[in-house]
């Protein structure tokens, strides 16, 4: 395997500083290019290291402008088998037609799932019954176990949709409806995913936090100054639902990855 790891290396950029908040690795670059490199080189390597030991790795992805700059790296990326790569998406709103281009699956669709040969996508479609789908998401998810999850964090600490409202962190669901709050809603305003705040779906289908949290490792890449005050919750606040995304503290293998916008210490 040693020459598939050579062909599938990339170079990562150094990082500005490196540090560890209460065992969560956080990376932080001058750059949000840089960020994005340095988490697309880490979840290369991570790639071939498991598809080394196993037949088989199977990823759940986020769908937000904040991770472009790490896919677009990871789908120019050589020497991966991606015909033994399962992948999934985290979230998905209720109620969008399936062509509109704000939908989860189709914002994957043109940044990855369309441009790598994956083994399966398997993409969330609410549907007419969004409870229905929430228990064939979940079987799917649990047909064996996920290796890397690749995320962000949202203006508000929420990770995928679970905003602080109905965030749970002993959630029983793996995958849940929920009600989008307002700053989650007018956030994708801001990222020029709708027009407008009347436009953004008040409902949505979510992986939930334990879900989530149950991955080998979590790949959390979080660019810009909107997101500043939500990673200084994720570093620094008190484990809560306040800010949902205090949890990944307690993972065992999650790194963050910052650029000098949205890092609170640079």
């Amino acid at each position: 395997m040693e020459s598939e790891l050579t062909t599938a290396a990339l170079p990562r950029p150094l990082s500005a500083s490196r540090r560890t908040v209460e065992g969560l690795p956080v990376d932080s670059f001058a750059t949000r290019a840089d960020m994005g490199a340095a988490a697309a080189a880490d979840i290369v390597a991570a790639l071939v290291a498991k598809l080394a030991s196993q037949d088989h790795v199977r990823m759940i992805f986020a769908a937000a402008p904040s991770q472009s700059d790490m896919l677009a790296v990871l789908c120019a990326a050589e020497g991966i088998d991606w015909g033994r790569v399962t992948a999934f998406h985290m979230d998905e709103y209720i109620g969008l037609s399936p062509a509109s281009p704000a939908r989860f699956s189709n914002w994957l669709d043109r940044h990855l799932f369309d441009r790598l040969p994956f083994a399966a996508v398997h993409r969330i479609d609410p549907g007419l019954n969004a409870d229905t789908e929430a228990h064939r998401y979940a079987d799917l998810l649990n047909a064996a176990p996920i290796d890397f999850v690749c995320l962000g964090i949202g203006v508000n600490g929420h990770i995928a949709f679970n905003d602080p409202p109905v965030a749970d962190f002993a959630d029983p669901q793996d995958v849940k409806v929920v009600i989008l709050d307002e700053i989650c809603r007018q956030q994708q305003v801001d990222d020029d995913c709708f027009a407008s705040i009347d436009e953004v779906p008040r409902e949505a289908l979510t992986l939930t936090i334990p879900r989530l949290m149950r991955a080998d490792r979590l790949f959390c890449v979080v660019p810009g100054a909107i997101k500043r005050d939500a990673v200084r919750g994720t570093l620094y606040g008190s484990l809560t639902t306040d800010c949902p995304a205090s949890i990944l503290r307690n993972h065992v293998n999650c790194t963050l990855y910052l650029d000098r916008d949205s890092d609170p210490d640079a």
